[in-house]
């Protein structure tokens, strides 16, 4: 039920880069998304269900993988998945039917709808619902979540779980991805329509535009063509944990498949169950109390892939993981569909719609060979605005990017002067200004920002310390990040810790402190936590300024 975008950055990999410096055509798409499928989902492993339209028109869809393991069947573009968090932006539409049906509106009070909902004395609106901005607590981060998951509940019982949290914040001053708002959303459609939410989606949005293949999620009812959810376990992959469709309702309890899906978005583009101008609205942001922009509208976020907007919204679930990205410059839509929660589909998704657009994303295949004079040039010291310097140095043949107060990256290059990081949204285009002194523009996407040479000397490498083998082995568990967004460590008894994050690879972690460790693939640190009684309860990630809390689950 994560939005695997929406979310502050709850990986250790970033999944968008530069573009190759050279176009692909469309007519080339399908061999580059087939190498590009296969490498992650193997033949006998959960797989994952593509999809690529170009004016709403199928221009790719293929499918790679399993959709069951026991039984050995293949996965097919038919096959239908739980999708998770895509599920709010039906939840959102439908609530902007009803405000266009003059039956609510998004800057009422949600109390106008659900009276004796406890809001401690501040505002709470059904605009603060929908854009993440309501300080409700969400209920998939409650310690208690997964001792109920298997368990039926009605919208009401749902509610009771977590009406009585205390806020997070007060409404409309920041923005926190929440499962709850949409939990909420969904009961007020009911209030207002006379309908079960299951009933007002299927009767109002899958019958109208004919998703035949589309579902309210349902463990009883038998659904042609399911794929079945898996999940990693310490012995391979094994079924997903069960879980109740009655506990994401309205924020991720949707089935559907990627033909259905491209009904639904060709919809939206056509306005065919609201305006324009409500559409609008949904897929451009919205602004927090301060004035600050924030990427997530209703149901919809904005973003940018190789320096194109796009529209999207992942979703996970158990079992399931789930993106859907709209292009609208290029009139590109592009869906994936996985049964395993094992792999990263945000980013295939992404390197796939950037390969649609003919602006694709570099690997560690695009670089090339430079000899050791041309790696050697750019080697120095950059200063940027706000006194920030980046050493350029050259070890072994590698060239490395290192941020003062960070840690040391590798660095690839797709030509004499241009490189990329493959781990992050950062490349670097060199040259000379007209005095021949080095300056180099560092590259974020669409933003840019220029460095100049200094003369400052490289800071000596962060240091790691040793850590007992008995303190590693107490730290070994898995933490929740998000509901099915699990960052797993273990150690290999050698005195050596690692850090696993659900879709990603394995990497070492280093000690600074006996209770805090860093990577040196990717600017990011963990802390653990530790109780009065000596016991690890989570971790903490720290990167780009964040620091997001994750629980020991096991």
């Amino acid at each position: 039920m994560i939005s695997q975008r929406f979310t502050l950055a709850i990986c250790f990999l970033v999944s968008m880069l530069l573009p190759v410096p050279h176009l692909f055509s469309q007519e080339n798409i399908e061999p580059k998304i087939d190498v590009l499928a296969s490498e992650t989902y193997k033949t006998n492993e959960p797989g994952v269900s593509i999809l690529v339209a170009k004016n709403g028109k199928v221009i790719y869809q293929k499918a790679f993988g399993k959709a069951s393991l026991e039984l050995d069947v293949p996965m097919t573009p038919n096959h239908v998945f739980e999708i998770g968090s895509i599920t709010k932006q039906f939840t959102a539409i439908a609530i902007l039917m009803l405000q266009e049906q003059g039956k609510l509106k998004v800057s009422d009070d949600i109390t106008k709808y659900i009276p004796d909902y406890p809001t401690k004395g501040k505002t709470i609106t059904i605009h603060n619902l929908l854009n993440h901005t309501s300080g409700i607590k969400s209920y998939t981060n409650i310690p208690s979540f997964r001792q109920f998951a298997a368990k039926d509940m009605s919208p009401k019982e749902l509610i009771d779980v977590f009406k009585d949290e205390p806020m997070d914040f007060n409404p409309g001053e920041q923005y926190s991805y929440n499962n709850s708002g949409y939990i909420l959303l969904g009961y007020i459609i009911e209030v207002v329509s006379g309908m079960t939410y299951e009933d007002f989606v299927e009767k109002n949005i899958f019958e109208k535009i004919g998703m035949t293949n589309s579902y309210y999620g349902s463990k009883k009812e038998l659904i042609k063509n399911r794929a079945l959810g898996y999940q990693e376990g310490e012995n391979g992959y094994e079924n997903a944990d069960y879980l109740s469709m009655t506990l994401p309702y309205a924020a991720g309890s949707l089935m559907s498949t990627t033909n259905d899906l491209l009904k639904w978005q060709n919809a939206l583009n056509n306005y065919t169950f609201i305006t324009k101008d409500s559409y609008e609205t949904a897929i451009h942001g919205s602004t927090l109390n301060n004035g600050e922009h924030i990427p997530y509208g209703y149901g919809l976020g904005e973003n940018t892939i190789s320096g194109s907007p796009s529209i999207q919204h992942g979703g996970g679930i158990f079992g399931y993981t789930t993106m859907g990205i709209y292009l609208p410059e290029e009139d590109i839509f592009v869906s994936a569909l996985s049964n395993c929660n094992c792999k990263n589909v945000t980013d295939l998704a992404t390197r796939i719609a950037a390969i649609a657009i003919g602006k694709p994303i570099p690997s560690k295949a695009d670089a090339i060979t430079l000899s050791e004079n041309e790696l050697n040039t750019w080697v120095g010291a950059y200063e940027f605005d706000g006194n920030i310097i980046r050493h350029i140095t050259v070890e072994n043949g590698k060239v490395y990017s290192l941020r003062e107060g960070s840690v040391k990256l590798e660095i690839f290059p797709l030509s004499k002067t241009h490189f990329f990081f493959e781990s992050g949204t950062t490349a670097y285009k060199f040259s000379k200004d007209d005095n021949g002194k080095k300056q180099v523009i560092m590259i974020n996407d669409n933003n840019e920002t220029l460095g100049h040479e200094t003369d400052k000397a490289p800071p000596a490498e962060k240091e790691s310390i040793t850590v007992s083998q008995d303190i590693l082995n107490t730290y070994v568990g898995k933490y929740e990040l998000q509901p099915e967004f699990i960052i797993t460590i273990t150690t290999n008894n050698e005195g050596q810790l690692f850090a696993e994050a659900t879709g990603q690879p394995k990497f070492e972690v280093f000690a600074e402190a006996k209770d805090r460790f860093f990577l040196k693939v990717v600017a990011a640190s963990i802390s653990f936590n530790v109780d009065d009684k000596g016991v690890v309860t989570g971790l903490t990630l720290h990167q780009n300024g964040a620091n997001m809390p994750a629980k020991k689950v096991e």
